[in-house]
């Protein structure tokens, strides 16, 4: 077994401020060109870093990545940065922002970068979900209980299956269409499907 084929060590303290640079050049490469295409060559380039000085921070490519995913910024998604605008539809429109969607949309191709690897180490699945796809689930389910308690939608809305909604049709136009997100396309989805199904009209 070789080095960069040696199972990922899970558990380990992780030190989200430790190398910026080559956490954020192997997220950039990863979601170019996935993991198997990957190599600790190109993200020591992307980061102008050695190649000698990834190795002595990292033991293999699946530790590296898995740290990189694990130390993804969240900062847009805080509770204390949220829109709070009194309306459902407000506060999922004023997430619509050029920042907001350009990360959503890199942090999906990160994901689709991963299933190789998430295939080989299913329980690498619960480390990316939590950094990828559950900042905005939770995002979304406060948005939601937000209307419920302010009496905008009723209490009995299913506050999980409506909070994946555009997650879903979003990772799908992005992943499987391979269409960039564009705030029209997000508008439509939260005017036509998502208030709708909350019984709210357009």
């Amino acid at each position: 077994m070789t080095q960069l084929d040696a199972p990922p060590k899970l558990g380990r303290k992780r030190d989200l401020t430790r190398d910026p640079e080559i956490l954020d050049a192997a997220l950039e490469v990863l979601s170019e060109v996935g993991y198997e295409g990957m190599t600790i060559d190109m993200v020591a380039t992307r980061a102008k870093a050695g190649k000698a000085t990834v190795y002595r921070r990292w033991d293999s490519k699946a530790e590296l990545v898995i740290d990189a995913v694990a130390c993804m910024k969240q900062a847009d998604l805080e509770p204390d940065k949220l829109p709070d605008t009194g309306t459902l539809r407000g506060d999922l429109l004023a997430m619509i922002k050029p920042r907001t969607i350009d990360e959503s949309e890199r942090k999906l191709r990160v994901m689709a970068g991963l299933m190789s690897l998430i295939a080989s180490s299913p329980e690498l699945a619960e480390t990316a979900h939590a950094a990828i796809v559950e900042p905005r689930l939770a995002v979304n389910r406060l948005f939601l209980q937000r209307a419920i308690d302010r009496g905008e939608i009723s209490a009995d809305v299913d506050v999980e299956l409506i909070a994946s909604i555009s997650q879903s049709m979003v990772s799908y136009r992005v992943l499987m269409l391979r269409k960039a997100m564009k705030p029209e396309y997000m508008r439509s989805v939260i005017d036509n499907i998502v208030l709708p199904a909350v019984g709210l009209g357009r």
